[in-house]
């Protein structure tokens, strides 16, 4: 518990941090910000948090009103009156089937699901696992198919999970030899939805069965395997929504908890297909004796070459192989267990002479090898195998032989295959190796907002029920930590460590003065210092080139001095000459000195 408050309290001040420091950014210098001060105060919350952690607020209450029809139904079922008043169970046997175990004789009962958060929400359970469970109830009124669509809906939630078992529900069709006391697996139904599962086949069935207009038997039509994934809606033991919308077009919809995973066409996506292709393959057609499906021969005209020896072995042994230097010739591979000693039950008369069992020779442990030395064998450069002759096109080909078509005499087309038997009860016929199955919420109807506004009023408050029990995220992760303490570690590393990072990059700059500031001191901002350093390097340099210009005058001036003295004599000239060279020299780099520069005269 140690660690989970200081993973909160390293959390909330490295939030205070990052607030004292944007606010440091942002305001005025008037507007401090007392770090200390706002430390004790984050300090003061924690502690204040832990107290509000340690007891939650309760979570909202959702309070359970039994589902009522907001349009016409063909039949709607709660079970919130606590009884199977309207239900029939099943006193049939199986055909086929063990007397002990053909019985319908599984066990429902109406009850609260195990985890409800909806008080009073009863529901249809499957209690006895491992046994066959029929139970059946009449609607209001046959549905006959017309004009109107078709909408079944009910609520399924698997308490125990599920092992190999289904959940479907079956509409039973409407025939005077329905009798629901004995409905059994053979019981003619026009529709079968629902979800099933064995193994790791997860299913959501759609069959409908189509009377052929022709012979009037019937042929189950599978829809289509949906895509989506429909293992969680098995094992997360939550209530789940299914819904099969028919449609007068022939379109379906399957949808689970109001979303569509399923849908298609009656004409295109079942199988096998509605209707029967127009041509069949001719069943007393036969493949002419003569008839030549091979596209290659061996080649008639090709013969072995004289050189082709194909008794040469694949492989033979390495000539050029030299026996490594240490091989032990007269010591075997493996030698008697020195170690080993006879159990004392060991009967050599029935279980004969009794011999040390086999282990590996030490003494080849460190030799490259021991036994018999043998060439290594390796490919035979001259083994070329058995020869045949090489396959050419053959000239007779005609290609695989099918047998010619003609037209089918059982076809038929059905272009409303939506117009199906009328059903006019409802059913369960199920096996499962998982007890306390939960059904709840039937209803079938022909407007889809009737139907959605069912599902609103039962599985919407289940689904909102859950939802407020469900803790947030904040507290899966503190729930999943105290399961798993070094969960903490993890939170510290993943969310504290990055915060402070970020503190400390934000922090550690250097603090720029604010305008602010400037205006309440006459120092100068950092612009106006700026310029005045350059206004002093052009100024520094402006003088220097002044200078450079008034040596080199003094220069030429004194040149043209010396000039006019050289005029008095010849040999005073050259005598001067020879003195007046290094002299100029040793001028011209006094005079270029910094020293002896002028001062410039403004």
């Amino acid at each position: 518990m140690e660690l989970k408050w200081l993973c909160v309290t390293l959390l909330a001040l490295g939030i205070l941090a990052v607030q004292a420091h944007d606010m440091d950014e942002d305001n005025d210098a008037d507007d401090v910000v007392d770090i200390e001060d706002d430390l004790d105060d984050g300090i003061e919350e924690v502690e204040e948090s832990k107290s509000e952690t340690s007891s939650p607020p309760p979570a909202p209450k959702v309070t359970y009103r039994p589902p009522v029809p907001t349009g016409e139904v063909y039949f709607a079922e709660s079970f919130d009156k606590g009884t199977l008043d309207g239900w029939i169970l099943s006193r049939a046997k199986k055909d086929d089937t063990d007397d002990e175990i053909a019985k319908y004789d599984g066990k429902w009962e109406v009850q609260d699901m195990k985890e409800t958060k909806l008080p009073g929400d009863k529901g249809l359970v499957m209690v006895t696992r491992a046994k066959h469970h029929a139970i059946s109830s009449k609607l209001s009124k046959p549905f006959v198919f017309d004009t109107k669509p078709l909408i079944i809906q009910y609520e399924v939630n698997f308490q125990n999970g599920i092992e190999c078992g289904g959940a479907y529900v079956k509409l039973l069709s409407k025939t005077p030899e329905l009798n629901l006391d004995q409905f059994h697996d053979k019981t003619p139904y026009t529709i079968m939805f629902g979800p099933d599962k064995c193994g790791e086949d997860y299913k959501l069935h759609f069959i409908f069965r189509h009377k052929n207009p022709k012979t009037g038997k019937y042929e189950e039509k599978h829809a289509k395997r949906p895509d989506a994934d429909l293992k969680t809606y098995f094992t997360d033991k939550k209530t789940h929504l299914y819904t099969l919308v028919l449609n007068p077009d022939n379109s379906f919809e399957i949808l689970v908890d109001q979303t569509v995973v399923n849908s298609g066409n009656l004409l295109n996506d079942m199988s096998p297909p509605v209707n029967p292709p127009r041509e069949i393959e001719d069943p007393n057609d036969q493949k002419p004796e003569d008839w030549d499906e091979r596209p290659k021969i061996p080649d008639p005209d090709a013969v072995k070459p004289d050189d082709w020896d194909e008794d040469a072995p694949a492989k033979i042994a390495d000539e050029n192989a030299v026996k490594p230097e240490g091989w032990l010739d007269d010591e075997p591979e493996y030698v008697a267990d020195p170690d080993a000693e006879k159990p004392e039950d060991w009967d050599e008369d029935m279980d004969g002479e009794w011999e040390a069992p086999q282990i590996a020779n030490p003494k080849c442990e460190t030799a490259p090898g021991c036994g018999t030395w043998q060439r290594p064998m390796i490919d035979n450069p001259n083994y070329k195998g058995k020869w045949k002759p090489p396959m050419i096109d053959n000239v007779n080909y005609q290609g695989i032989w099918k047998p010619r078509k003609i037209p089918n005499p059982d076809f038929f087309e059905d272009l409303e295959p939506f117009k199906m038997t009328p059903f006019s009860a409802v059913g369960l016929e199920l096996w499962s190796m998982t007890s306390d199955i939960f059904f709840d919420n039937f209803i079938i109807c022909t407007e889809r907002a009737v139907a959605d506004d069912w599902a609103s009023d039962g599985w919407g408050l289940k689904k909102a029920a859950d939802g407020a029990a469900e803790p947030g995220v904040v507290g899966q992760m503190m729930a999943a930590a105290e399961e798993r303490p070094w969960l903490w570690v993890v939170y510290i590393l993943t969310v504290a460590l990055p915060v402070f990072l970020v503190v400390l990059f934000c922090c550690s700059g250097k603090k720029q003065p604010s305008a602010a500031e400037y205006k309440k001191t006459d120092a100068p901002q950092p612009d106006v210092v700026d310029d005045e350093k350059e206004e002093e390097k052009d100024k520094g340099e402006k003088e220097e080139e002044e200078e450079e210009e008034d040596a080199n005058e003094e220069k030429l001036e004194k040149q043209k001095n010396d000039a006019d003295l050289g005029s008095a004599s010849q040999e005073e000239e050259e005598e001067e000459e020879e003195d007046r060279k290094p002299a100029s020299e040793e001028e011209e780099t006094v005079n270029r000195s910094p020293r002896n520069r002028k001062p410039r005269k403004d």
